[in-house]
């Protein structure tokens, strides 16, 4: 029985051997495998009988016959013979390869390789960089000492170094090679000599012919810009920057009207005191501006004329025409086709001068085609996320009629998950006449993150962190837990003054149904802090169970109950009766009823959108505690997208807190305050509103109202940049809410992305005085860190 497990185990060995073999062989071998045995069989030629090797001197001969495919006994086959000169220059080792032919028999044939070894780099030298450090340059190159010499390879390696230099601003550089090879060693000796000439700043960039558009507008377009220390401008010029330039220019006028607009540049050198400059001049001719004539429209059935009109946004009767204008339009009547689920429709475009008027008419030629319906839905590019999770995203399902706008929605809630880097839609043929499938396509980012850093704020000063978070969690998948949708973070804080320590779960469809199920357990403290608003010690220890539910595409409702202890201690003893009386212990047990509308486009980075949201929060009575009271708070935002990828945002926030029963009043720590970077800016943090007046500390009121505008915009890939005005106040009774005086604030302010987490750096200005001061006075908000 041993003997036949033995034998069997070395059959399997062998066979297992064979077939790693064969994997290994090439395509490319099994082709030439096949070339042999058909041409062997077609002319029966001669058999190999020898191989043989010469004029390698450094390259084995056993190395050589390792990269050939011809073998001594095989068939001899001219298609691999010319294979075999073809990987022998591969290889890289020879300049020169030439085979020849010897017959011995009827039946043999001898076959000589002879080879020409290119040369050994012995030396290589990079002689004249100043400016740029040696090793940059050997790191960017190929050749090197010991490397076979490949004049081909070292030209590229001559142009690597120039785009180096032109990066820099050196345009005038030149890089000149020399090579000397010892014919008797076949080595080579490498020198690259650099001549840097002087450092070339763009002085100005000019512009001729420009009689429609100023110039100052089409010079926002470039990247090309004159160099200036005070923006951190370099002003380099940059050949493939200056094409693209070019062609920004040329699309802008097209848009504009001037179809036949050309556009070209002039660089000239300028020496001065020993230094190069450059002057631009971009050279504009900007033909004649075309304007759009009749629109005629063509095989409409599903949709009159006039309500095609009325959709058209950019090609319009006496308005400007140009081709990428004409081409949204189309969009736009595709989109409406898509939305009533004719996603087969053609739409032809044709345009014609007219000689009359000299205006553009446009003719648009509909083929409708038939509505089609989803037969299948594949999804697809998912390797983590379990397919249940997109599918139940989805607002188109088997059966229903195409629908652009259900598409679109779709795309929106999958990429609002956040799991995904691109969500990409398409449809193909089915085997049924009327339906097609629908191909949901996914390209998966990376949803667990572990960080550990710091941040600062003005409210929480400098905090260290450790953060777990895995955004797309599934706690049966062991051992990588990954593809359910479900979120699960951990996250603790240690700082100056807070110490914070959550852990939350939530998961979006709990037993499958559409209910979403989560909890939190949390820890926060908050040391007591003038600068912050704080004049006491405040420890919050308890958790919370949350309930919601989509009511609608875009209404949902919850329902969270949350149970505190919260401990305030060390209250200055100068403080008043409204400080003193809130030390010590309290329990807070309160049911919170909330609802929201959203439809905004991202809510991670809306450009669009409305979010209407607002609960009910109530402490004590039935729920216990001891501390009794009704808090409300609405929250509106809304998104207006300016200028392509700018932004407006007005926010409005208001509440107001009451108590009853036992309670006389609404606890300080569930008041509301104001003033600082999450309110008012340009204030101290929580200063605006009712203070204490023995200490001048805040302490809050019954009644809120803070309304915000800022206007977004980008300044480079990373960064952001920002426009604000804020206004608002805290009232100390429910009854004065809206009265007096509002406290408001303009400013300006960054928003950069980091490793870290987004950095945060506002300057506001307070257009009213603040309670407590004589005089007005800017401040900096700023925070750093991913609890931000």
């Amino acid at each position: 029985m041993k003997k036949n497990i033995f034998f069997f185990l070395i059959l399997a060995l062998v066979l297992f051997s064979s077939c790693v073999y064969g994997q290994e062989e090439s395509s490319d071998s099994l082709l030439v495998t096949q070339a042999q045995a058909s041409e062997a069989v077609a002319q029966d030629g001669p058999i190999v009988s020898e191989i043989k090797i010469q004029g390698n001197t450094s390259i084995s001969e056993e190395n050589i016959l390792s990269k050939i495919k011809t073998r001594v006994n095989q068939p001899y086959v001219e298609l691999v013979i010319s294979d075999d000169i073809k990987r022998l220059y591969s290889s890289g080792y020879f300049s020169e390869v030439n085979v020849d032919t010897e017959n011995i028999a009827s039946d043999k044939i001898k076959i000589i390789f002879t080879v020409v070894e290119k040369p050994l780099i012995d030396e290589f030298k990079i002689v004249g960089s100043r400016i740029l450090p040696r090793k940059k340059i050997e790191d960017s190159i190929m050749l090197r000492k010991g490397a076979y010499l490949d004049y081909s390879q070292l030209n590229l390696d001559v142009d690597t170094i120039k785009d180096l230099y032109v990066k820099r601003g050196y345009p005038d550089v030149s890089v000149i090679p020399n090579a000397e090879v010892d014919k008797t060693s076949n080595k080579a000796k490498v020198i690259i000599t650099i001549e840097e000439g002087l450092k070339a700043k763009i002085r100005s960039v000019k512009f001729e012919g420009n009689n429609s558009i100023k110039s100052n507008k089409l010079l926002e377009l470039m990247k090309t810009k004159p160099a200036n220390i005070f923006l951190l401008r370099m002003g380099i010029l940059k050949e493939i920057e200056l094409d693209e330039d070019l062609e920004r220019v040329k699309m802008f006028y097209q848009r504009e009207g001037f179809s036949d607009v050309e556009v070209d540049s002039k660089v000239e050198p300028t020496l001065i005191n020993g230094r190069t400059f450059i002057d631009i001049t971009i050279v504009i001719n900007e033909g004649k501006k075309y304007l759009t004539g009749d629109i005629i429209i063509e095989g409409n059935k599903v949709f009159t004329t006039d309500q095609i009109r009325k959709k058209l946004e950019n090609c319009i009767p006496g308005k400007v025409y140009s081709q990428d204008a004409m081409r949204e339009d189309v969009f736009i009547i595709q989109q409406m086709y898509y939305d009533k689920g004719y996603i087969s429709v053609k739409i032809t475009d044709t345009v014609n001068v007219s000689p009359k008027t000299g205006l553009v008419d446009i003719k648009y030629v509909i083929i409708e085609n038939d509505i089609a319906y989803v037969n299948l839905v594949k999804v697809k590019g998912n390797t983590k996320t379990k397919d249940v999770v997109i599918r139940r995203e989805l607002r188109l399902y088997p059966g229903d009629r195409f629908d652009g706008s259900k598409i679109r929605r779709s795309r929106e809630r999958l990429q609002n998950l956040g799991f995904f880097e691109e969500v990409n839609f398409d449809t193909e043929n089915s085997n049924v006449e009327d339906k097609k499938n629908l191909v949901v396509e996914v390209k998966e980012s990376k949803t667990g993150q572990f960080s550990v850093g710091g941040g600062y704020s003005t409210v929480d000063k400098l905090v260290g962190f450790i953060e777990v978070e895995q955004k797309n969690f599934d706690w049966k998948n062991f051992p990588y837990f990954t593809g359910d949708g479900q979120n699960l973070k951990l996250r603790a804080e240690a700082g100056s003054v807070t110490n914070n320590f959550n852990l939350s779960f939530t998961e979006p469809w709990i037993f499958d149904y559409p209910l979403s199920f989560g909890f939190d357990v949390y820890k926060w403290t908050h040391s007591k802090d003038s600068s912050t608003g704080y004049a006491y010690n405040e420890n919050r220890v308890g958790g919370d169970v949350r309930f919601s539910k989509d009511i609608t595409e875009y209404i949902s409702a919850g329902l969270t109950y949350k149970l505190e202890n919260i401990k305030i201690k060390d209250v200055d003893t100068n403080a008043g009766n409204e400080l003193k009386k809130e030390e010590g212990n309290n329990r807070i047990s309160s049911m919170t009823l909330g609802a929201a509308f959203d439809n905004r486009d991202n809510i991670l980075n809306p450009m669009k959108g409305t979010y209407l949201g607002g609960n009910v929060e109530t402490a004590g009575g039935p729920w216990g505690g001891t501390k009794n009271f009704v808090k409300t708070r609405a929250t509106f935002k809304q998104y207006f997208p300016i200028i392509k990828v700018t932004v407006l945002e007005l926010r409005l926030m208001a509440g107001i807190a009451n108590s009853f029963g036992d309670s006389d009043e609404v606890p300080i720590y569930e008041r509301y305050f104001a003033g600082g970077s999450d309110t008012i800016r340009g204030y101290h943090e929580r200063k605006v509103g009712p203070i204490d007046p023995q200490t001048d500390e805040p302490i809050g009121g019954e009644a809120i109202m803070v309304g915000n505008i800022e206007y977004i915009f980008p300044i480079f890939q990373f960064v952001k940049g920002a426009a604000f005005y804020d206004i608002g106040n805290v009232w100390e009774k429910v009854e004065n809410f809206g009265s007096g005086h509002f406290r408001s604030g303009i400013g300006v302010g960054l928003r950069v992305k980091t490793p870290m987490g987004p950095v945060r750096i506002d300057y506001g200005y307070p257009l009213n005085l603040e309670p407590g001061e004589e005089k007005r006075s800017g401040k900096f908000h700023f925070s750093m860190g991913s609890s931000f």
